[in-house]
């Protein structure tokens, strides 16, 4: 069963309270489940409603549906609420939703590329930029091409030697270089210029 601490439970029972129709529930899916860029959608659940059969758990006020293709990537789940002077934040905590490194048999390409999307591409997502695997050589040089804030940025050098190269590196110790192939006298937005 998915935790909801209490005061959840009570913001949630508040606003089911406020809909017009009888029996509304919550729904909790997984989008994109077992990728870097899962993440949790939830919204009132209409009794009746068509799609894919749902897990139903209850609560003291509210009934919870899940979708049966989502459950498994729920496994403790936590769902909070904070209340604040400007109203509250509620957070989901679903630490199984991105599913896991690729292991030691995938190859080198798909273990770069899973590391990118799940640990550098959420740090260059602040700055808008983004930076994707464009190959790895015969010698397992990793060639990456930077894209958005980092496109043409006075500082992606740092980030590629400090940042990038290091995590790769740290990860997986084949890797012999890390070589940038973006044309950075084209970006048109760099974060720094």
């Amino acid at each position: 069963m998915i935790e909801i601490t209490e005061s959840a439970q009570e913001y949630f029972a508040r606003l089911i309270s406020q809909q017009d129709m009888d029996d509304v529930g919550l729904h909790l899916s997984v989008l994109k489940p077992g990728t870097p860029s899962a993440e949790c959608d939830l919204h009132f659940h209409v009794p009746n409603a068509a799609g894919e059969p749902n897990q139903e758990f209850s609560y003291a006020k509210f009934k919870l549906y899940v979708p049966t293709s989502s459950e498994r990537w729920l496994d403790d789940a936590k769902i909070d609420f904070e209340e604040s002077e400007t109203g509250g934040q509620l957070t989901i905590k679903a630490p199984g939703i991105k599913g896991s490194m690729p292991d030691d048999s995938a190859d080198l390409a798909e273990k770069v590329t899973w590391l990118l999307d799940a640990e550098i591409n959420p740090g260059l997502a602040s700055h808008g930029g983004v930076v994707g695997l464009e190959t790895i050589t015969p010698e397992n040089e990793v060639v990456l091409r930077f894209g958005g804030g980092c496109h043409g940025c006075g500082m992606v050098n740092v980030t590629l030697q400090e940042g990038i190269e290091k995590t790769l590196k740290e990860h997986f110790p084949e890797v012999t270089a890390v070589i940038d192939a973006t044309d950075h006298s084209s970006g048109d937005n760099p974060y720094y210029k």
